[in-house]
Order: C-alpha cells, then structure tokens, then sequence
C-alpha cells in the first residue's frame, strides 16, 4: 500500500509539473517594432476580413496596341514563408500587361497579425479564400482577374478558382504545392489548442527564424545568386512584433483543400511554370498537373529551381507573354 501511495504521489507531482511549468516558461517575440513601423512610411494597407493587409500595387503601363481603359487585374499570390518580395522581379514587366497587386498573407510579410477574430479565422483556408474576395472587389471590381500563385500560393489561387468560377479569368501556377500540400493532417488541429501547446506555440515555430534560410537555399538552382539582399528582403518580416505569435496562428489554422481531388473543375486557360530542378515541389508534380488541369499549357525552365520568378524572372516572364493572349481571351 506504501508504494502505491508513493507511486501516487509521484504521478500526481509529473502530472501538475507537465500542466503548470509550460506557463512558466517565458515566450517572448524577437521583433522591435509593429507591422505599420517595419513596412515604413508610405506603405500601403488594405482591410480585409478586418485585417490590415499589407499590399504593393504596380499600375499598369498602357502600351499603345492595349486596351488602356479597362485592364485586368494580376493578383500575385507568394508561397510558405515568403512575401511580397519573393515577386519583386515580374513586378514591373507585368504591370506592361495590367495591374499588379501583390499581398501578404496573414501570417506572412507585413500583414497585421491577429490573435483574435471575428468570424472566419483569417490564418485559415476559407478565411483566406474570403479576404482575396474582398481584395478583388477592392481593386478588380467588373475587371478581368488573373491570379499568380506560387507554391502554397498556387494551392491557395487553384482552391478560390474552382470555388469561384466565375471571378477568374485566367491562372498562372509557379510551382504549386498541390499535390503535395505539406503541413499537419486536419485530425491533428485539436492538439493545437492544448493550452500548454499554445502557450508554447509561437516558441516553438520561432525556428522558422534559421530553418527558413535552409528552405531558402534549397528554392534556388544558382546559390550564389541568394545575395545579402535576397536574404534581408526575407528576413525583413521577423522584425515584426508577435511575428512567431502569428506564425503559430497560420499552422494551427484550419484547412479545407480539396482542390487537388477538383482538378478537372479548372476551366479558365491554366498556365503552370517550373523550374527543371525543383526540389521543393518536385518538377514532376507540375509536370503531373499539366495533365490533370485540361489545356493547361506547361514551361519548364532550365537551371532554375523552387523560385522562378525570382532566379529566372526573364524566362518566367516570356512564358507569361506568350500565352497571355490565351490567359485573357
């Protein structure tokens, strides 16, 4: 009876350290100041989902043989980990063909970081889906639409246009992740809300800080192309204040693709680009998708990997020009 007692006891002291020593532990955000002081002055936000999205718009640049009137609208749609910046490169040759806005998403770049919310979890799949619906009404509203989506981005830009057939004119897809989305299964969600765990959350995602650098690397073919810019441009959003906050709210966010079993559901003109030596999203995949998404046209871009729109922007750009005809009609 005396060690049963014991045992007991010692299982009853485990028990209340494993439930009380998480609060005790610190978390504290490496950032030094809010999302409106990182982006500077002169930065622009657009309210979504009643969250400040941070966006770049290029204005389009009419050329004498286009409709100057009324261009389209490109949407540029950055992948896991990355911003605004990771676009910075087609910009400019792109607002040649409409105008451009690009955004973060929340949890990404520059965008407000909620830890609270009315409605829609913003972090999540739908509340995403909900916030370009409202940044098309904003800026694209009776204009044609084009999305770009990369990586993550694509999965995102692939799911609104089959949830929204009639709002997309034409799709462009760099690498998407859609075939392989990554990240925790849905069953898994509850485990996030273990307030131990979310007590810990944004430490334990904070990682992302050094690891990301690693993604980094491996997205390009050419290394040596990766410049103390490059890597400042991705660093730049882990000066925001509750930066790891808000990364812990994007992974343990619900998500509802299904995108990938609705293939066959694209109809507007597809056009998917990859670089020959993805390893990120394996080339394959983008390969594979070229023949699940109807006339989807497919450019594979030699030397070039994860990032083409940043490693090759010049060849990413004249795939882009040679079936725009197709992506607008």
């Amino acid at each position: 009876m005396k060690i049963s007692r014991v045992l007991a006891l010692v299982g009853s002291v485990i028990l209340a350290l494993l439930l009380v020593v998480p609060f005790l532990i610190p978390v504290e955000t490496s950032g030094t100041g809010t999302y409106k002081e990182v982006a500077g002055e002169g930065a622009t936000f657009a309210t979504a989902q009643g969250v400040d999205i941070y966006y770049e718009k290029t204005d389009f640049v009419c050329q004498k043989d286009k409709d100057c009137l009324n261009p389209p609208v490109i949407f540029l749609m950055h992948g896991f980990g990355a911003n605004t910046f990771s676009f910075r490169e087609v910009t400019e040759p792109l607002s040649a063909l409409g105008d451009v806005i690009a955004y973060d998403r929340p949890g990404f770049g520059l965008t407000e970081r909620p830890n609270t919310w009315e409605g829609e979890n913003p972090y999540g799949s739908i509340g995403q889906d909900l916030i370009l619906d409202e940044l098309i009404a904003q800026f694209a509203q009776g204009r044609d639409v084009i999305l770009v989506g990369h990586s993550a981005g694509g999965t995102l830009a692939a799911q609104y246009t089959v949830d929204n057939k009639d709002s997309v004119k034409g799709l462009i897809l760099i690498s998407p992740a859609i075939l392989s989305t990554g990240g925790a299964p849905s069953w898994l969600n509850w485990i996030f809300s273990v307030p131990q765990l979310d007590h810990l959350g944004p430490l334990l995602v904070s990682s992302i800080a050094s690891s990301g650098m690693d993604l980094l690397n491996e997205s390009w073919y050419n290394q040596a192309l990766i410049t103390e810019e490059v890597k400042a441009g991705y660093r730049k959003p882990l000066s925001v204040i509750g930066w790891e906050e808000g990364f812990w709210e994007f992974n343990r966010a619900p998500r509802s693709f299904d995108v990938k079993d609705r293939l066959k559901e694209i109809s507007v003109p597809t056009l998917l680009i990859t670089g020959d030596s993805d390893t990120v999203v394996a080339t394959a995949d983008t390969e594979a998708l070229a023949n699940m998404i109807k006339d989807s046209v497919l450019v594979i871009i030699p030397q070039s990997g994860h990032l083409a729109q940043e490693e090759t922007p010049e060849d990413t750009m004249k795939a882009i020009r040679v079936v725009w005809g197709i992506l607008t009609r």
